[in-house]
């Protein structure tokens, strides 16, 4: 029996701030597509960003949820079957993903189709109001339905509650990616996290996993800092305004007068970019992990000597290799999911999650989706 198209609501970004709540129109899949019934979906900064992102457009890129229909030559998955999704979405055929590093790939990004195609379902496969509407990052998970390509979705074990699963898709990946594919931290190194937010407390994960013997949580929260012990931070500073020449002092007087090994901005304020370079001592990696956009001024000396600094995107993901592991961490106790999640929401009271997370009152949402 074929599938056919189905209804149900979703967030919708207008392109200029605001959203509407209104049922989409998601067809059956082709080829190579998976169309998924979403239980629950992450709330990030990125996500309020889109609502400037030209729309309309269906928001969200944190997701999971049960396979509701497979196209054809799709193996490996079947209807109720639990599933992860995540917007690193390889081709395997671009430049990137030759060289292994699928979050780049240049299919993912690149969205004129007279060059590599896209990530995204065929063309018109979600519809508002008679009209066609694209996606989030190809995914849009603040919806009922959602239709991905097959490359987007990992299984899930059935134990695994859905609206745990939900934030590995980008706040857990990013974070513990960060540390352990890019900045490659090594046992008992030191490591300074600016800002204890979703991805922040990600990155004190993957440090602790990584063995880092010093985990420095900043923040202007003391809930926050209190929760980045919780999660393996050994040191918690409070941060406050001005040059932040306090901080750096403090820093280096944590790891032994030098600078950490590493140092991350979890943020996204743009005028933090690079304070994680004064953090670091010389030789040490600076790691900007929250995408943060703006203007933010960088003094050549910063960068004395031999320190190197990034922007990873998504921690460095390639999702057949990281979200097995991920998942081998969480059955195995190292991972923590559960208390990342401070707040649930239905999908109606996405403005409420949006104002406490700005407001920094929650460290990660999760949208539930009936």
């Amino acid at each position: 029996m074929t599938a056919a198209a189905v209804s149900g609501p979703a967030l919708i970004g207008d392109g200029a701030g605001g959203f509407v709540v209104d049922t989409i129109e998601v067809d059956a899949p082709g080829p190579g597509e998976v169309r998924v019934a979403l239980a629950a979906a992450g709330v990030c900064h990125t996500d309020h960003a889109a609502l400037n992102w030209p729309g309309p457009l269906v928001l969200g890129h944190e997701g999971a949820g049960h396979v509701d229909a497979i196209g054809a030559g799709v193996t490996g998955f079947a209807p109720g079957q639990p599933v992860l999704l995540n917007w690193a979405i390889p081709c395997r055929a671009c430049f990137q993903c030759g060289r292994g590093a699928d979050a780049l790939c240049e299919r993912t990004h690149e969205l004129d189709p007279t060059r590599f195609g896209t990530s995204r379902a065929h063309a018109g496969a979600t519809r508002w109001r008679g009209r066609t509407i694209e996606r989030a990052f190809h995914l849009g998970t603040f919806a009922k339905y959602t239709l991905v390509r097959a490359e987007a979705l990992t299984p899930l074990p059935p134990r695994l509650p859905l609206d745990h699963a939900c934030v590995l898709g980008c706040a857990v990946m990013t974070g513990v990616g960060s540390a352990i594919n890019v900045a490659a931290v090594a046992p008992g190194e030191s490591v300074a996290v600016l800002g204890c937010g979703g991805v922040g407390l990600n990155v004190v994960q993957g440090a602790r996993l990584a063995g880092a013997r010093t985990i420095i949580a900043i923040d202007r929260v003391p809930a926050r800092l209190q929760r980045a012990r919780e999660f393996g931070a050994t040191h918690a500073l409070r941060a406050g305004d001005g040059d932040h020449e306090d901080l750096v002092t403090a820093v280096r007087a944590l790891s032994d007068g030098r600078g950490v090994d590493h140092a991350f901005e979890a943020t996204g304020v743009p005028a933090l970019a690079f304070l994680p370079l004064r953090l670091t001592r010389n030789g040490g990696n600076a790691l900007q992990v929250s995408g943060a956009h703006g203007p933010a001024t960088l003094e050549l000396p910063q960068l004395f000597w031999n320190k190197r600094y990034l922007a990873p995107l998504y921690g460095g993901c390639v999702p057949a290799r990281d979200f097995p592991r991920l998942l081998d961490w969480v059955a195995q106790g190292q991972l923590e999911l559960a208390a990342l999640i401070s707040h649930r929401y239905p999908l109606a009271a996405l403005a409420q999650a949006f104002d406490d997370m700005l407001a920094g009152h929650s460290s990660k949402g999760v949208l539930q989706i009936a």
